[in-house]
């Protein structure tokens, strides 16, 4: 198999640059080791977290804020489970007009891991080969930790595992005050969690200006989340069916469990 343009990863970066590349005439293949284009923004980023961002908004609106406006529901209840099976279709119908548009602009995509074995050729985990002009790698993130955690997925989550729980927590501790970070916590916190979120700098969501980070705590401390910033998490123990987190503040030691 030869191409013009052989792309790694099929991400926003790359099925993007795939579709660009086809329309300016190159022969191109896409190359993702997952069974689904879109990468972490559609598939457990930005695109799931928006769609319960929104679903769990209209619940706390319901349930706390509709009164205000001259609206009485009764027995105002959750279903989870319906929550996220819309989230999950939400993500599905954008996977299909990904590859709609794969098909449109005669872009292949081959579901593999791949490797460079020489200057102008990539070798498929199938054991095929494809060569190429130009290559472009865009092989996305994955989730970062601390040394001492270890991910399980089932009560010590990345994000990605945070967006697949099938039930609400009563408790949720959230290491980083990022925009991920804060968008969960968001979710979680609206739908009945207990939350708390420790962040290591002085403020939340620390890349945006200073003053809407302010601003935005207020809301969120409205919410219900409690914050801990200026705080350094040094230990994360399972204990008793629970998990708890140590952390330093100004030098004191201190300690919640979830």
């Amino acid at each position: 198999m030869e191409y013009d343009l052989a792309i790694i990863g099929a991400g926003p970066g790359g099925y993007v640059g795939a579709i660009k590349a086809a329309q300016l005439g190159l022969k191109v293949v896409l190359i993702e080791k997952d069974p689904y284009l879109g990468g972490t923004c559609l598939n457990v980023g930005c695109i799931p977290s928006k769609a319960l961002l929104q679903s769990s908004e209209y619940y706390h609106l319901a349930k706390h804020q509709f009164q205000d406006h001259g609206i009485s529901l009764n027995g105002v209840s959750l279903d989870f489970s319906k929550m996220q099976k819309r989230k999950d279709g939400v993500v599905e119908s954008f996977r299909a007009g990904l590859n709609g548009l794969m098909k449109k602009n005669r872009i292949d995509v081959i579901c593999s891991e791949a490797k460079f074995s020489g200057t102008n050729e990539i070798l498929l985990s199938t054991g095929s080969a494809v060569k190429f002009r130009y290559a472009m790698i865009a092989t996305g993130s994955n989730p970062s930790s601390l040394p001492f955690i270890t991910i399980d997925e089932v009560d010590i989550l990345s994000s990605t595992g945070a967006l697949r729980l099938s039930d609400v927590p009563k408790t949720m501790g959230v290491i980083g005050a990022g925009v991920i970070g804060v968008e969960l916590g968001s979710v979680y916190s609206r739908l009945g969690a207990d939350v708390v979120i420790i962040e290591y700098l002085d403020r939340i969501v620390p890349t945006s200006d200073r003053d809407i980070s302010k601003a935005f705590q207020k809301i969120l401390e409205t919410q219900g989340i409690k914050f801990h910033t200026s705080s350094k998490v040094t230990a994360v123990e399972k204990k008793d069916g629970k998990i708890k987190v140590i952390f330093e503040t100004d030098n004191q030691k201190n300690e919640v469990f979830f």
